[in-house]
């Protein structure tokens, strides 16, 4: 297997590769939306042809990232099986099968001098993604720009280095195969940390948005470095809170599924929250599905006092992303003390409350500050395919923009197109 390519900044790759998107980007802005679902629908098919060398590059990433020590979780975000690939694949088509954005109406309206405004949507122009570990996301990325009418930059991390590389190349073949130009991805020559200072810069003003997909120390730099603007995802660390009045069996039923479904990724519940009045039976069968699952427990005293065996919680531990199988348990007051908790330790992600009543999964959904807010559902569930996007190139967890999971509607601005019959002010 051959080794990812030593890093050697290129001083002058900016500009040139932002020339090259510029002009890329520009063909795509005009091109038809049937254009734009051929070429998604090709390189879906090229991807899945180029799947023998997809996977072996992945093996060769999986070998190295398990010879550098890197956690199971973090391992597991990085692999792809052949099921996984094909969901891949999946996700591309259902993109290409997503409604169109560009030049949908979002309102219209007259004005007393008969002047006709509407908004209407166009492309940002040219994205930068950062990511890392997941391969997927160099896919799914790339899928929601063109969808969207952006070229786009990816800068994987370096343990996904072959991986992305064999799925970049195989999309750019659909590209082509679909009348589009390859220049519509770039790709830096390799991973030196010097081509992310490039992409913060803006690459000689080529692009329009960056978006980190990663932990706190990339989005911590992404946010302090960059002169562009940044559409922000944060970390996940996303609450159910499993109110006295939730049904014992659909709460058991949502905790397990929202923590250990996958525990690697953002929208995996890392803390559980459980009303002091939904009593200890509960509060235990809880405690015993996750421990049975492979879960680890840190709890508060409350929850020790009913499972002594369970790891007493620090107050890090609210704190903290796990992305492993772990999670940390906390006994509230009531609905009043979930919203508290949510507040002091949440990061914005998802929230979901288990309860059969209705006023108080209202007050829930209105009063919790989240970028998703669930009742009676797995926190499984915040993610672009599961919402009808086809994909998602991230959570957004900031407030200005896009929100939430993001797909191509939300790689989209707008201009207002002002219609008049010889109107003078």
């Amino acid at each position: 297997m051959n080794a990812p390519q030593k890093n050697l900044h290129d001083a002058g790759w900016a500009q040139k590769a932002g020339a090259s998107l510029r002009t890329a980007s520009a063909v795509l802005r005009n091109t038809s939306a049937e254009a734009r679902t051929d070429a998604l629908n090709a390189m879906a098919e090229a991807l899945a042809e180029a799947a023998p060398d997809v996977l072996a590059a992945n093996a060769g990433d999986v070998e190295a990232a398990k010879a550098a020590g890197l956690s199971g979780a973090l391992v597991d975000r990085l692999v792809l099986d052949e099921a996984r690939l094909a969901g891949i694949v999946d996700g591309i088509r259902a993109v290409a099968r997503h409604p169109d954005p560009l030049g949908r109406e979002i309102t219209r309206w007259t004005r007393p001098n008969g002047l006709v405004i509407a908004q209407v949507r166009v492309p940002i122009g040219a994205i930068g993604v950062i990511f890392e570990s997941r391969p997927n996301v160099a896919a799914d990325a790339v899928a929601l720009c063109i969808r969207s009418g952006n070229a786009v930059v990816l800068r994987g991390g370096s343990d996904a280095a072959r991986s992305v590389a064999a799925i970049v190349r195989a999309l750019k073949t659909g590209l082509e195969r679909g009348g589009l130009p390859d220049d519509l991805i770039t790709l830096p020559p390799d991973t030196s940390r010097a081509y992310v200072g490039d992409m913060l810069a803006g690459m000689g003003g080529a692009l329009d948005l960056v978006v980190p997909r990663g932990g706190k120390d990339l989005v911590a730099r992404v946010q302090k470095e960059a002169r562009v603007p940044v559409l922000g995802h944060l970390d996940g660390l996303c609450h159910v809170y499993v109110d006295a009045a939730a049904d014992p069996d659909m709460a058991r039923a949502i905790v397990l599924n929202s923590k250990m479904r996958r525990t690697g990724v953002c929208n995996a519940a890392e803390c559980v929250l459980v009303d002091k009045g939904a009593g200890e039976a509960l509060l235990k069968a809880i405690i015993t599905d996750l421990q049975g699952a492979g879960c680890e427990v840190r709890g508060d005293d409350t929850a020790r006092r009913a499972a002594p065996g369970i790891t007493p919680a620090t107050a890090e531990d609210f704190y903290t992303e796990y992305l492993d199988a772990i999670v940390s348990l906390a006994v509230v007051d009531g609905l009043e003390g979930a919203l508290a908790h949510i507040a002091r330790h949440g990061s914005g992600h998802t929230e979901a409350i288990v309860t059969s009543n209705d006023e108080t999964a209202r007050r829930f959904l209105q009063e919790v500050d989240a970028a998703v807010v669930m009742h009676n559902a797995s926190t499984g569930f915040s993610d672009g395919g599961e919402f009808g996007f086809g994909a998602e190139i991230g959570i957004a967890t900031g407030r200005i923009h896009a929100r939430g999971p993001v797909g191509a509607d939300q790689l989209t601005s707008w201009k207002y197109q002002v219609l008049g019959t010889g109107q003078t002010r």
